[in-house]
């Protein structure tokens, strides 16, 4: 097991180049502090250069995933110049996120709210614990969840989403699941074997497939119909050209498994 400098959070990596980030400041539900997100991102920015990489585990320590970012923190240097960089710095990890050439998967048990929430929604994947519980619910504070609302609107039905942002209430992991914030739910004792089956799929498929796959699928969704499709032609053609895709296509007509490298 590895861990940071600040021990914010504990790195493990599995035979498989399957790695496990945990966030560690339970006794404060996990709050992103400014140490913190300076943590994730040294992290995630050394697994994007890591070609062995094949998915990434997000979880949290304690009895929560994420309380969003640390409060205490941010009311104690109230200047516009400080949230814009705060703000800025979170908005970076979420995009590293999901820039990354694997999935992402949020291991997601307790409460999970705010930029928590937002955390949740901008991993590839979540598998959550049944009594797990998420919100955005800085509008209880009087701060609207706007950052956030990027990540939520872009994985629940709209109405769904500004209801969860202006009321502030919690939903449990059954309405995430039906609201498509989260993919399975599981009961807690059988959440890490859910995880793992989750895990398992995707590692038996090969990298350079998922890598461009997860590349051209959030391209695509912020492009124009006839933009996605030509992207989206164009990255199948050079995916068909890789030598995984031609040994599966011809594993399939010898109908055998395919023999993948690695």
């Amino acid at each position: 097991m590895l861990t940071t400098d600040d021990l914010l959070l504990i790195c493990h990596r599995d035979a498989r180049g399957v790695v496990t980030l945990t966030l560690n400041r339970p006794q404060a539900f996990n709050a992103l502090s400014e140490a913190m997100l300076e943590a994730l991102q040294r992290e995630i920015d050394a697994l994007a250069r890591d070609s062995g990489l094949r998915a990434l585990v997000v979880a949290g320590a304690g009895r929560a995933f994420c309380a969003g970012h640390d409060l205490r923190e941010m009311r104690a240097q109230p200047s516009l110049g400080y949230y814009e960089r705060l703000f800025g710095r979170c908005g970076r990890l979420m995009l590293a996120l999901q820039r990354l050439p694997v999935p992402v998967i949020a291991r997601v048990h307790g409460i999970a709210t705010a930029a928590g929430c937002q955390l949740v929604a901008m991993c590839d994947l979540a598998v959550a614990a049944r009594g797990a519980r998420f919100a955005v619910s800085g509008v209880n504070l009087g701060l609207f969840c706007s950052t956030p609302a990027v990540a939520l609107s872009r994985n629940l039905a709209r109405k769904a989403a500004f209801e969860m942002l202006v009321t502030g209430e919690f939903i449990d992991a059954d309405q995430a699941l039906a609201q498509g914030l989260v993919n399975r739910v599981a009961e807690p004792e059988a959440l890490d074997a859910e995880v793992e089956r989750l895990v398992a799929a995707i590692v038996a498929k090969p990298r350079v497939a998922v890598a461009m796959g997860k590349a051209l699928f959030y391209r695509q969704l912020e492009q124009g119909i006839e933009a996605a499709y030509a992207d989206a032609e164009q990255t199948m053609a050079c995916n068909m050209m890789d030598a995984a895709a031609l040994e599966g296509v011809q594993a399939f007509i010898d109908k055998r498994k395919p023999a993948w490298a690695g």
